[in-house]
């Protein structure tokens, strides 16, 4: 029978719990780092910058004690931790610029396990759509234009390649017509550059249902498959932002009801605000209306609507009731 010293009991209850201690230590890879092993995560670009609703690629890459590169474990998470700033792909690090300007500082994250690595996102003064000669117009048509009676256009008023405009007088022009002249013709193409930028906006909140009205929106990309409609009022708070920027995508129509209102609170102004229309805009009677309409087809204002923004039709008519105001933003 094997017999055991008290001596040999002590030795054997200080061994024991040190190795297992040891092995324990092995399994959480505790200890001081070594050469091969990931010890930081680097995002870059940093800082990434972009205009507002445009991307930036973010990349991660892993470094061992030595400062050479070494792999990251999959999977890489990513992460923006200031909703303000824009969007991000959590898969792939592909970030979207919000509508506010501004440095955000170490808002982007990369993780992997337990360590992380953060960049800086800046956001710069929004590459709006540049009307170009088209931001004179407070309207613009495919094919003509029609007024009713008691209609007021404060600002150019142009036609092309249709050539012709109804009911002025008694409805006003107060600056110049242009009707399937060069003036026209380069407006229009002008007016399809802008068209094609706002359509190619990547989205940042898909508007769901696709009713506007009642509702408080911060700057950003809204869209919707189809069609978007304004019951009651919208309200838009530029939070103190004089440049923030809104940008309303839509695959088909554009409808605002009786007395609908675009309201600006908060330093928003109606120039930044961009209704990008893939075929038609109804504004309802009485709606007051603001910001820019961009319409693939044809744009009606029924009675007693008015806009402080641009009518701006790339195909099809533009067509006003009774009692209707254009007026430049």
């Amino acid at each position: 029978m094997l017999r055991i010293t008290p001596r040999q009991l002590a030795r054997l209850m200080i061994v024991v719990p040190f190795a297992a201690l040891l092995v324990t230590a092995c399994e959480h890879n505790e200890g001081p780092p070594i050469a091969g092993q990931l010890l930081t995560i680097t995002v870059s670009p940093n800082p990434g910058s972009a205009a507002v609703g445009n991307i930036i690629q973010y990349t991660a890459a892993g470094q061992d004690v030595t400062g050479a590169t070494v792999p990251i474990p999959p999977p890489i998470v990513w992460a923006n931790l200031n909703a303000t700033a824009g969007t991000i792909n959590s898969s792939s690090g592909l970030f979207t610029a919000g509508a506010t300007t501004g440095t955000y500082t170490n808002t982007i994250r990369a993780s992997s396990g337990n360590l992380s690595g953060f960049a800086t996102a800046i956001v710069t003064a929004s590459a709006n759509p540049i009307l170009g000669s088209a931001a004179t117009y407070g309207i613009l048509a495919g094919s003509t234009v029609t007024c009713v009676t008691g209609g007021t256009i404060n600002a150019d008023v142009g036609v092309s390649p249709g050539s012709t405009t109804t009911g002025f007088p008694p409805c006003v022009i107060t600056g110049s017509t242009n009707l399937a002249n060069a003036a026209a013709a380069q407006a229009q193409i002008d007016l399809t550059t802008a068209y094609d930028y706002l359509a190619g906006r990547p989205c940042g909140t898909v508007v769901t249902p696709a009713d506007l009205g009642g509702r408080t929106l911060a700057p950003g990309i809204y869209c919707v498959a189809s069609s978007m409609a304004v019951t009651g009022t919208v309200t838009l708070d530029g939070q103190g932002n004089a440049n923030a920027v809104w940008v309303f995508q839509m695959g088909s129509t554009l409808t605002t009801g009786t007395g609908a209102n675009i309201a600006l609170i908060g330093s928003a102004q109606a120039k930044n605000v961009w209704w990008q229309v893939g075929s038609s805009a109804t504004l309802g009677t009485g709606t007051t209306f603001r910001g820019n309409i961009l319409a693939l087809t044809t744009i009606t204002l029924v009675d007693n609507a008015t806009m402080l923004g641009r009518a701006l039709a790339r195909n099809g008519a533009v067509s006003l009731g009774t009692n209707n105001s254009i007026t430049l933003p």
